[in-house]
């Protein structure tokens, strides 16, 4: 009896999909995605799946009774035969057959009994379900009315705080005393489960002491510690932030329309967005500011002065100081700018045409869009180039996003021949859940002149509650290929940056930790770097700075892949935003198509791998080509000509039509 009844349950022919459905539809995804919110829409689902599931239950209540009812029905039949005279041949067969009905009327009393079993639980079983699933939305809405409750408190507290009388003036930021790297490195930014920006009491140190003049120059002529005099440096490290800027003759705009005040719960989207890649998700515009991520890109060279006048240095450590602040000076701009850019189109360029009046062209394309990936190069006409290639891999974390730019920056002086390397550092957006969002920067950042092997270390210092250290900070030491320590630079990446010159260095007492740092005695500090003011109501303008209100505006022969021609960017500019989120999808969905045809393409017998290598297989940018690097031995895109010219012929038929 016992065998029977488990052989009939493990039988897919009698149970086949109704004992699957209450597994199915109640276990816990395992598919590997984050953990959905219970919609309208769910909510139906599960209520119709339930509903299936009791008439599907019915069903087998029906089946049972009707095998019953059929079993006993054939019992009588056998017993009526018996009694009847019958040769003795046939009484055999019924004999057998008799013997068959009996074993049939066992197995089926097992599998009633079965059913019976399977009916009682589900019922009880589907009652709990309901109760559970209805306790479990009851709490989630429960948790997301307080969070937005806290949130509400969270900001009339910092609207109360900031007009509070009493309230004291925010501490003067202070040079004296800067951080170095740590030994980790900006590995140390990957750990998802340390909040790295509250944490850094660990960090090697160093403290500058200001001296006088005479006294420096005697230190100076005694130790040997730089053979290059002050007063030769102020000619070009002096005012390098002053330098007026170029007059355009082309009229440029001075504003763009003014942000719509749409509301938005950022909560109610980035909850289900722990943990993924953010460029996979599909985010509304009204997240986004009016720019692509290309001309986020060419932003980078709003300080471009710093280096017209870092050709000018005859010493590669002062060269280095203009150099290590315009790397910072990129940041700048960041600030006030928590809104995501355009994520461009593959194949999408943007070009900045300005040897009138910045004296440069800069190119960008888009070489990759999973991940990620543009490709960069500038020309300047005073005497030197950069060119990038930056993947962007973002994260949501819970109570933060972490935005890593990957790649390698090149600059190289023509005249010089001195090639400088460096990377980006990482920025986090704070305040996801709770308050107002604000932006920071943290990590090291190495510059290095491959030529005369001098180095500059920089170090964004993330900011902390429980931190003396002005926010925004950023140290760094600029030495030659011999580790000798030539200047100090102290400042802050949203403000300005200085450089101190090091006449003397020396190691200090250890302090009652054990720990060491370094003394270095400094002439005053120079001005390298220093923010433009922000335009007029830039507040209503995405905090926009000069340059970037241009960046936009229409122009004339530029490629029809230019990102100024990308309508729904257009029509989030002109505060159309239904409109643009209508056309963000129809692009989306026209990329998706094109990638489709192109993995379709490639074709099962590729040697390609994974996805992404076939994706990078088969497609091939069209004003960039993949490279060795020398320097840092990774491949990367690097201009190989052909842009300019097919601009000025206005022959751009070998363009993809992406818009």
């Amino acid at each position: 009896m016992p065998r029977h009844r488990r052989n009939i349950l493990s039988s897919p022919q009698m149970f086949g999909a109704h004992s699957v459905i209450p597994v199915t539809c109640l276990s816990p995804d395992d598919s590997g995605d984050d953990d959905e919110a219970t919609t309208p829409a769910d909510k139906n689902e599960l209520h119709h799946t339930l509903k299936n599931l009791s008439l599907k239950l019915d069903d087998l209540s029906t089946c049972n009774d009707l095998i019953a009812k059929h079993g006993a029905a054939l019992q009588r039949s056998l017993t009526e035969l018996d009694g009847l005279k019958i040769p003795s041949e046939s009484g055999e067969k019924l004999k057998v057959v008799n013997e068959r009905a009996t074993l049939f009327r066992i197995t089926s009393n097992a599998m009633i009994n079965a059913c019976r079993d399977f009916l009682e639980l589900a019922e009880i079983h589907s009652r709990k379900w309901q109760r559970a699933l209805q306790y479990e939305q009851e709490q989630r809405v429960h948790l997301e009315e307080t969070i937005e409750q806290l949130a509400k408190q969270h900001n009339s507290l910092e609207r109360a705080f900031r007009s509070a009388p009493g309230r004291p003036a925010n501490p003067s930021k202070s040079f004296i005393e800067g951080s170095l790297l740590t030994p980790k490195g900006e590995d140390s930014e990957e750990d998802e489960d340390t909040e790295y920006f509250d944490a850094m009491e660990d960090s090697t140190s160093f403290i500058t002491v200001i001296t006088e003049a005479k006294e420096d120059r005697k230190t100076e002529g005694s130790t040997g510690t730089s053979s290059v005099d002050w007063s030769s440096a102020d000619n070009v490290l002096d005012g390098a932030s002053l330098v007026p800027k170029g007059s355009s003759k082309v009229k440029r705009r001075v504003r763009i329309p003014n942000k719509p005040n749409y509301s938005l719960n950022l909560w109610s989207i980035m909850k289900n967005c722990i943990g993924r890649e953010l460029s996979r998700i599909p985010m509304p515009v009204n997240f986004n500011e009016p720019l692509s991520m290309l001309q986020r890109l060419t932003e980078d060279l709003e300080y471009h002065h710093l280096l017209d006048k870092a050709v000018h240095c005859t010493s590669s450590v002062e060269q280095m100081c203009l150099v290590a602040a315009f790397s910072v000076s990129s940041y700048s701009t960041t600030v006030h700018r928590i809104a995501k850019p355009f994520n461009p189109m593959l194949g999408e360029t943007f070009e900045l045409d300005r040897l009138d009046d910045m004296g440069l062209r800069s190119l960008c394309e888009q070489v990759s869009h999973h991940p990620p990936s543009a490709a960069h190069y500038v020309f300047s006409k005073h005497g030197w180039s950069l060119w990038q290639e930056i993947t962007i891999s973002s994260k949501f974390r819970g109570k933060y996003i972490s935005i890593m730019p990957l790649g390698a920056i090149h600059l190289e002086f023509q005249a010089s021949g001195n090639h400088y390397v460096w990377r980006k550092s990482t920025s986090t957006v704070h305040n996801i859940i709770v308050g107002k969002l604000w932006i920071d920067q943290s990590g090291d950042i190495e510059i290095v002149n491959h030529k005369t092997n001098d180095r500059c270390q920089l170090k964004f210092l993330p900011y902390s509650y429980f931190s003396k250290e002005a926010a925004r900070k950023v140290t760094g030491v600029v030495s030659d290929s011999q580790g000798k320590a030539h200047y100090v630079l102290s400042g802050s990446w949203d403000e300005q940056m200085e450089c101190s010159k090091v006449v003397h260095s020396s190691p200090s007492s250890p302090s009652s930790d054990g720990k060491q740092k370094t003394v270095y005695q400094t002439l005053s500090a120079k001005l390298l770097w220093k923010k433009y003011p922000l335009p007029e109501n830039a507040e209503n303008m995405y905090y926009f700075s000069e340059l970037a209100l241009t960046l936009n505006e229409h122009e004339e022969g530029v490629a029809p892949t230019d990102s100024r021609l990308r309508p729904d960017q257009r029509l989030m500019e002109k505060g159309c935003w239904d409109e643009a989120n209508t056309e963000k999808q129809r692009l989306e969905e026209k990329q998706r198509l094109s990638r489709r045809r192109r993995l379709e393409a490639c074709g099962p017998g590729s040697s390609c791998s994974s996805e992404e290598e076939k994706e990078a297989d088969a497609y091939t940018p069209l004003w960039f080509e993949k490279r060795l690097d020398p320097l840092t031995g990774e491949m990367a895109c690097v201009y190989k000509g052909g842009y300019w010219e097919a601009k000025e012929k206005q022959d751009w038929h070998m363009c993809p039509n992406i818009f």
